[in-house]
């Protein structure tokens, strides 16, 4: 098997991650502004962004090419996703805003569910959203969900309340999480039905407005006898937790190559102001409690990237990695935050303005603690396998992981 750092130096990922690069230099950035305000501008503005992205080869890289995507394999598109990273435009501008939920059609969707919504979706005529967290019940324990799907005659019937269904303003349509089997297993009685977002009943009570965005795009939504056909069942009945999971594993390496590219840039820009900012009679640069700032910052960047690559090397070989995602969920965010947060510090009065990307760099920072899984229910994931191992025998291993005990 071929390794990260030879998959890395390839010239293809090499090419790639340059042309990406080029393309926020000349596409991404200058618009950022344009792209912020949202209206119909913002939306010109990015169609003829995604429009350069087709002509070039860059749009949607992650996806198979037969679904409409440009067929990059797992590990490669990761080292590509930490150059979008550095822009939340470039996610939606070069089609990777569809990765999970594509990924997650191409996997259990039937042929007319493929066709009617996985081919616009890839293609970008259409938006996603996914309708999993509930205001009444914890996000972080998404077993006691009380959306309920009922099946009556050839429909389904669902009723409930949901919220931070991100995106659903814009979405063409959202897919539910939802209890179906009431008196099976735990893990066994939710499904996934895909919602077209215009079906009777399907009500968008408010986008929930959110740090420095009144505007808001996670969205409260009411499901009041919402009625779609049983065919809209996305995989088997029973089977949403495996769903999600395929969905969210990976997407939380994606996530995490994406931080990566914000701290880098965050880097760069204190780096930079650092240099050129002058203040009791030199650059900021020559003041060791900046250049400490600098040194924690490279350190503490290089770490997580060298944890993130381990853990996408571990799913691009077929291991679920469930402590090392977890391990980069929250140590990854963190290091977003606290780059970011010197970076600031760094710019002074500069920094808190929106004359930089900064600032909302920053109000976006805080989100990454919270979603797909809050930080602290990953440390309980990495703490509670390394101790359940370690009680069997076996034990953890820096370089390889969790090692089970032999068998006798």
């Amino acid at each position: 098997m071929q390794n990260v750092a030879e998959i890395e130096a390839s010239p293809e990922v090499q090419d790639l991650r340059s042309r990406v690069s080029s393309f926020l230099d000349e596409l991404i950035y200058p618009n950022e502004k344009v792209l912020d305000q949202g209206g119909d501008e913002a939306r010109r503005t990015l169609k003829s962004i995604q429009a350069k992205a087709k002509e070039r080869g860059l749009w949607a890289l992650g996806l198979p090419k037969e679904i409409g995507g440009g067929g990059l394999p797992f590990m490669p598109y990761v080292f590509v996703n930490e150059i979008v990273g550095r822009s939340e435009h470039a996610i939606a501008g070069l089609g990777t805003h569809s990765a999970q939920d594509a990924t997650m059609l191409h996997l259990y969707a039937s042929p007319e569910q493929k066709k009617r919504f996985l081919a616009p979706l890839v293609n970008g005529d259409i938006y996603p959203s996914f309708s999993m967290t509930e205001p009444e019940v914890s996000g972080a324990d998404p077993t006691g969900l009380r959306t309920r799907a009922v099946q009556d005659g050839d429909e389904w019937v669902i009723n409930g309340h949901k919220w931070f269904t991100s995106g659903a303003n814009v979405a063409a349509f959202s897919t539910v999480m939802c209890v179906t089997e009431p008196d099976a297993p735990t893990y066994d009685r939710f499904s996934m039905i895909i919602v077209p977002t215009d079906t009777p009943g399907y009500e968008i009570v408010r986008a929930v407005p959110v740090m420095g965005d009144t505007r808001g795009g996670h969205c409260e939504i009411r499901y009041n006898n919402v009625r779609v056909p049983l065919t809209n069942l996305l995989g088997s009945r029973g089977q949403a937790f495996k769903i999600a999971q395929k969905r969210l594993g990976p997407g939380r390496i994606y996530h995490c190559m994406r931080w990566l590219g914000q701290a880098q840039r965050a880097f760069e820009l204190m780096v930079t102001r650092a240099i050129n900012r002058q203040s009791f009679g030199g650059p900021l640069s020559d003041k060791q409690t900046i250049q400490n700032w600098i040194a924690d910052s490279a350190a503490e960047i290089q770490a997580a990237r060298l944890l993130t690559l381990n853990a996408a090397a571990k799913v691009d070989a077929g291991d679920e990695a469930r402590v090392e995602i977890s391990l980069i969920k929250f140590w990854g965010a963190k290091v977003l935050h606290d780059v970011i947060d010197r970076a600031i510090q760094v710019h002074g009065a500069l920094g808190v303005s929106e004359d930089t990307p900064l600032a909302k760099m920053y109000r976006h920072a805080r989100f990454a603690r919270i979603y797909d899984g809050p930080d602290e229910v990953h440390r309980m994931v990495v703490s509670r396998r390394i101790v359940r191992e370690f009680k069997k025998g076996g034990k953890w291993d820096f370089g390889r992981g969790l090692v089970s005990k032999p068998a006798n």
